[in-house]
């Protein structure tokens, strides 16, 4: 028998509109929403939430996450045996969702057994879409190996959990990185298309694979009918991956105007990452980060929101993401304050909801509360129309996360 649940008394945040419909119900049957609706109405045989005129809104979505980032040091964290990592992630997604994120897209580390074991109930933590190994060119982002190193098989290993990159050169090699990464699951595709903070060897504002393999990339991703979501921080870097085909750009710190003219024009998202990059600057050093690593961070942690207005003022789509590592995940809600210099707290909010869905290809399925989607709502206090304190704060300001049906914690009255 499917169970059948009602939430009376809500104000529905409608995530497509930014509104909230105040005096709704909500009508769940198993794991989906059967009806949303401000017209009274009598449901028979079903468990009653009273949400006590509380806000509820759509679960949330981090579209820019590493579970398996369990450490800051990925060298070593590739090092370590699979299950001890699987472990350690387990945490990591649990306190994800406790904190109101039931969707989150992994960029790269985490695989299809990690998705497996949320499915199954094994792991408690948000529903998982994975990108399996970044694919990085020889000395690109994802390639950790040190100077001096030759080997390509430094981290052959490694069970399949971590931030290695697979390293691929030319459109061949190209090709075969990503259909290994379709073939073992993958749904997303992640190219790295420029330099980045935490690698050794490769500069910042760089260009990383040739136009003709990044076409590759996201031609073997669109024939598998997944997208490409790439790494990259320069306005070369953008450019070149948005005109080959990529759907996201991730960081994006350094984007100009004419960057995200061109970010809209091929109908790509931006991920900012912004409170990576304080939690960095506040602890990289004590962190054992190189020189050379912090100039790098330096030179991108005050752009992050500027990227973010110019993005927004040219209609480049903004998603919400965080990009952290370690301990330096409990700072995960914190992206929401951050944003607030750009965007408007509705703004903010669709992010995580509504823009990473249409990102996502998932709209009509999560960040929305619509007949046919995943069950997974938050009841909060206060109005996130014009204060997402309780966002910033989920352990006092979420008072119920509910994943697709089934209530993972609630503080409501009962």
């Amino acid at each position: 028998m499917t169970l059948r649940q009602v939430v009376r008394n809500a104000n529905v945040f409608d995530s497509a509109a930014g509104q909230l419909r105040p005096h709704s119900t909500i009508v769940i049957e198993g794991a989906r929403i059967a009806t949303v609706t401000s017209e009274p109405i009598e449901v028979d045989d079903a468990t009653v939430i009273d949400a006590g005129g509380r806000v509820v809104l759509p679960g949330l979505i981090d579209a820019h996450v590493h579970v398996v980032a369990a450490s800051h040091d990925l060298v070593k964290l590739a090092m370590q045996p699979p299950s001890l990592v699987s472990a350690e992630s387990s945490r990591i997604m649990r306190d994800m969702l406790m904190r109101g994120f039931t969707t989150v897209r992994d960029a790269a580390g985490a695989d299809f057994g990690l998705q497996e074991a949320v499915e199954r109930g094994l792991f408690e933590g948000p529903r998982l879409f994975v990108a399996g190994f970044p694919i990085s060119q020889t000395g690109g982002h994802a390639d950790m190996r040190p100077k001096g190193v030759r080997s390509r098989e430094m981290f052959c290993a490694c069970a399949g959990l971590g931030l290695i990159g697979a390293i691929a050169d030319g459109v061949g090699e190209v090709r075969r990185a990503v259909r290994e990464q379709v073939r073992n699951g993958a749904n997303q595709i992640k190219i790295m298309a420029g330099g980045g903070i935490s690698s050794p060897t490769d500069p910042l504002e760089g260009t990383q694979f040739s136009l003709d393999e990044l076409r590759a990339a996201c031609e073997e991703a669109d024939a598998a009918n997944l997208y490409t979501m790439a790494h990259a921080y320069s306005p070369r870097a953008v450019t070149r991956a948005v005109q080959a085909g990529v759907r996201s750009i991730e960081h994006g710190n350094l984007i100009d105007e004419a960057t995200a003219r061109v970010m809209k024009a091929h109908g790509a998202y931006l991920v900012p990452t912004l409170s990576t990059y304080v939690a960095l600057a506040d602890e990289g050093q004590r962190l054992g980060w190189s020189p050379s690593m912090l100039e790098k961070l330096d030179a991108v942690k005050t752009k992050g929101i500027e990227a973010v207005r110019i993005a927004r003022a040219e209609g480049v789509p903004v998603v919400f993401g965080t990009d952290l590592l370690g301990h330096m995940h409990d700072r995960q809600s914190g992206e929401f304050d951050l944003r607030l210099a750009a965007m408007s707290p509705v703004e903010a909010l669709q992010s995580a909801t509504i823009v990473a869905a249409r990102l996502m290809r998932l709209e009509g399925q999560i960040g929305q509360l619509v007949k046919g989607a995943w069950a997974d709502l938050l009841v909060v206090e206060g109005d996130p129309a014009t204060d997402l304190k309780m966002l910033a704060e989920p352990m006092t300001g979420v008072r119920l996360v509910m994943q697709g049906g089934r209530t993972v914690r609630s503080s409501l009255p009962a």
